[in-house]
Order: C-alpha cells, then sequence, then structure tokens
C-alpha cells in the first residue's frame, strides 16, 4: 500500500507524526494551518487516508495515525532526516536553510539511495536543529533536562539543544537573532506578554512567546556559567 501513496498523502502522514511528537492532538483545523490548506481540503484528504487505513479519526475529532501509517510518515521522515544530514554533513549547507530544501527532495529519495544515505550516515543520528527522525516528545526532553525556552524562568545562560524545524521561516528568524543550535544564550528578562528578553551572540533580542517554544534550551551549570 505504502508503495504507492502519493506525495500529498506523505505530507499528511508526517505532518501527523510530527504534531504528535511536540505533544498535540491533531484535529483538521490544524492540518490545514500546518500545510497551508483549506478546511474542504483536509476533510477530503481524512476521509481518503481512513478508507485506506492510514488514519483514524474517533467521534472526538482527533486524527491518530494507524500502524500503517505510523509506518508510512516514519518512511518519510526518515528520509527527510538522511536528506538534512546529508545536505549539512556533505555538502556544507547552513542548518537554517536545509529544512525547505529537505521539504523539496523527500519524495524523491528511491530506496536504493535511501539505503546508501543509511549506509553513509546511520539512521540514528542527530539532524543539525538537534532532532532524531522521530522528534523526542516534549516529556522525553524534559527528562532529559531540557525545557523549551517559553518556559525557562532562571536568568542566567542557556545552550540551545534543539529546535522545531516544521517552520522555515522561523529557523531563518531564529539565525538572524542569534539562535542556532548550540549557541549559548543569556536569559535577561520575561515579560507580562511572555515575551523574553536574550543576550545572544548577535547582541541582545526579544522573542515572542511562540517563536520561544520552538526552541529547547539546557540550562549551564553555575560554575560554567560563570566562566563567561
Amino acid at each position: 500500500m505504502s508503495e504507492s501513496i502519493t506525495v500529498s498523502k506523505q505530507d499528511y502522514l508526517k505532518a501527523i507524526l510530527e504534531a504528535e511528537s511536540e505533544g498535540h492532538q491533531v484535529i483538521p483545523a490544524m492540518l490545514a494551518h500546518w500545510l497551508s490548506v483549506s478546511a474542504p481540503a483536509v476533510t477530503m484528504a481524512l476521509k481518503r487516508l481512513k478508507r485506506d487505513g492510514y488514519v483514524d479519526v474517533k467521534s472526538d475529532g482527533i486524527v491518530r495515525l494507524t500502524p500503517t501509517g505510523k509506518e508510512t510518515a516514519y518512511r518519510t521522515a526518515l528520509r527527510h532526516h538522511l536528506i538534512e544530514r546529508m545536505l549539512s554533513e556533505i555538502f556544507g549547507m547552513e542548518w537554517y536553510e536545509i529544512h525547505a530544501e529537505a521539504e523539496r527532495l523527500e519524495h524523491a529519495v528511491s530506496p536504493a539511495f535511501e539505503a546508501r544515505l543509511i549506509e553513509k550516515l546511520g539512521e540514528q543520528g542527530m539532524c543539525p536543529h538537534g532532532n532524531t527522525v522521530l522528534p523526542e516528545s516534549p516529556a522525553q526532553r524534559k527528562k532529559r533536562g531540557l525545557t523549551q525556552l517559553s518556559e525557562a524562568t532562571e536568568q542566567t545562560d542557556y545552550v540551545v539543544s534543539a529546535l522545531y524545524e516544521r517552520d522555515p521561516k522561523l529557523l531563518i528568524f531564529l539565525h538572524e537573532s542569534g539562535i542556532s543550535p548550540n549557541t549559548r544564550l543569556r536569559l535577561q528578562a520575561r515579560n507580562y506578554d511572555k515575551t523574553v528578553v536574550l543576550e545572544t551572540p548577535a547582541g541582545q533580542v526579544t522573542l515572542g512567546h511562540p517563536a520561544a517554544e520552538g526552541v529547547w534550551v539546557k540550562r549551564v551549570a553555575s560554575r560554567e556559567a560563570n566562566k563567561k
């Protein structure tokens, strides 16, 4: 079944997988927003995906992947991950540019080329945004001591561990703001409107709540922070 799946279906399934990994309960309106398509288009797509056994939509309206849908979504996510690593590790492309490029190329990867990429790069590594093939859930990240920048409270130094990469415009914005993977930041203030004031290598920047939610950081130990 997955061999004949269309590009559009692959996009829907990967979007559901990514949304679940970010801790969201997936509803049709979210897919319409994420994929920049109309509500009727989402309704039709979900009907086809449900008919073909890729998703299940119960009375609560939440869209869930079936085992077949999850496996198909994983294959697309894996190709995306491998392309990002290829563009970064082999061709030296900048981290904030490769997501959009991988979105275009992931559907063109043949099984033979995918196998060669896995042989060359491995399947378990991190992409340049700090994510595995299946990004960790918020609970898994917190268990490793990571915090979303939107939730950071201590006015101290943090290191950027991972970025949600779904929105290419956000990646470029973060880059221009001096926020990139493995960058050291200092949280200077949290404002009443949920914005955060940061000191970055590019200078002081104020980040809105939606952007700060996409950045996962780890607090630098006090001894290390004092060395700055």
